[in-house]
């Protein structure tokens, strides 16, 4: 029997213990997604103490806890931090097979040298031993992404952000760590949605232009675009829920803009139209600055209306829809490459259902002389366990190019989540060392090793281009 969590941590053969210890292990982070702080990154931030840093923000374990029967009080509420904390150790022991149990572990062991398991036996002593480490300066925001290995990171930022943050950080000369802004503009699309009106005052301000026409807002777009891209920004990230695709004409949109912005109510064809008329401007506008495009589907969002009402969206409360988008997907794509206007795109679906539809539509939009153009993006939100990362890997090892693959991605609000990407090449290195020892591939540690390193690193810094 194996120990729990000893150093060949779910490596099953020989080969998968190599192609970690030689290949995997030391290689840098590339966190091109994350919902990280860059306030905190560039105030370089303190915690006051575990549950700060642990359970602040962080909504899978919110789940969790809320799965034991814990008080709303002691998860989001105006709970004493201690008791959230000691809330957290008694969910840990029923936490056996969630993910959250590997990463709880590998949390404490990688920043803390704590090898105890979490329980209400331990959770005084670890909460005492956490907090007099948290008080050392290896514990700010930077000095964790340091000690992660992170070589660059891209937070989640609304177009109309001032980026004060970024530039702070980028001021900072000691700090070697890329942190650069992603575009994330789902307010612009979601025309439907009564924050609309709200923040296309706010972009109109921020760009000092009056928003009367969709010509309008993509001048006021564009110059959102070229602040972003001045300030590093290579990424852009969209949550579609669902993606639609509708025929139609940015005079159309233009008219249905006109319409919003009179307060009048728009049906079903007019939003699909104005999202599909945004989207292609915004993916051509992409490709103009050689920007990679990340579209998230498959999300069913705040399924909790009470919940929603009481905490506001981003609590726990999503779920994974049973959208169909193979159709909408292949069109929006096609349109963008009609006039070879595609730029560098990332796929996501939260269903794993749909792996197989990611991982052939990808298929159909490589080329342009970029290897991998189109991607088929790491296992996400509710996937990226075990099982899920073992899927998306095989789907694409099955369909597509793994060896283009562009890995792991943090997905986080938490400056811990980094042992994630440790997770994601255990579980790679395990299935090529299988499939090694089964004779399916061959037992070449030059070719293997490459391929790992790149899948690991070294791909996402080709392929994202940030220098």
């Amino acid at each position: 029997m194996k120990e729990f969590m000893n150093e060949d941590f779910l490596l099953e053969t020989q080969t998968a213990v190599r192609l970690y210890h030689e290949f995997a292990e030391e290689m840098p982070i590339f966190d091109y997604h994350c919902h990280i702080s860059p306030r905190e990154i560039a105030e370089n931030k303190k915690y006051r103490n575990i549950t700060e840093l642990w359970l602040g923000g962080d909504h899978y374990k919110w789940r969790a806890i809320r799965s034991n029967g814990v008080d709303e009080k002691f998860i989001t509420g105006d709970g004493d931090d201690k008791e959230k904390f000691l809330k957290w150790a008694e969910t840990m022991q029923n936490c056996i097979g969630n993910p959250l149990y590997h990463w709880t572990h590998l949390e404490l062991r990688r920043y803390f040298g704590i090898k105890d398991i979490l329980s209400p036996k331990t959770a005084e002593s670890i909460w005492e031993r956490c907090n007099a480490m948290l008080r050392q300066e290896d514990f700010t925001a930077k000095n964790l992404i340091r000690r992660s290995n992170v070589k660059v990171v891209c937070t989640t930022d609304d177009p109309v952000d001032s980026l004060e943050y970024h530039k702070a950080i980028a001021e900072d000369k000691s700090f070697e760590v890329k942190v650069l802004p992603a575009f994330r503009p789902d307010k612009s699309i979601n025309i439907e949605k009564e924050g609309f009106i709200p923040w296309l005052l706010k972009l109109e301000k921020i760009t000092d232009t009056e928003i009367a026409t969709f010509q309008d807002l993509k001048n006021a777009l564009i110059s959102r675009l070229e602040f972003f891209h001045q300030a590093g920004c290579r990424i852009s990230d969209h949550a579609l829920d669902p993606l639609i695709f509708q025929a139609g004409t940015e005079e159309e949109a233009s008219i249905i803009l006109q319409k919003a912005l009179a307060g009048k109510a728009l049906n079903q064809e007019e939003v699909a139209v104005y999202k599909t008329q945004i989207l292609i401007f915004l993916g051509k506008q992409y490709s103009r600055l050689g920007w990679v495009m990340q579209l998230h589907m498959g999300t069913l969002r705040n399924t909790n209306s009470r919940m929603l009402q009481k905490l506001g969206p981003d609590t726990g409360f999503d779920s994974i829809g049973d959208w169909t988008f193979a159709s909408a997907l292949s069109s929006l794509l096609d349109s963008l490459d009609k006039s070879d206007e595609l730029p560098k795109t990332i796929l996501y679906h939260l269903n794993p259902r749909d792996n197989e539809i990611l991982g052939t539509i990808i298929g159909c939009f490589q080329g342009g002389k970029i290897p991998g153009k189109v991607q088929f993006g790491s296992a996400w939100w509710f996937n990226d366990q075990k099982d899920g990362m073992e899927r998306q890997l095989t789907t694409l090892a099955n369909l597509g190019l793994l060896s283009r693959f562009v890995g792991m991605l943090t997905d986080s609000r938490s400056f811990l989540s980094y042992i994630r990407h440790e997770y994601f090449r255990r579980i790679l290195c395990n299935i090529l060392g299988t499939w090694v020892e089964k004779g399916e591939i061959p037992d070449d540690m030059e070719l293997l090793g490459k391929m790992v390193q790149d899948i690991c690193y070294n791909n996402a810094e080709s392929y994202f281009g940030i220098e």
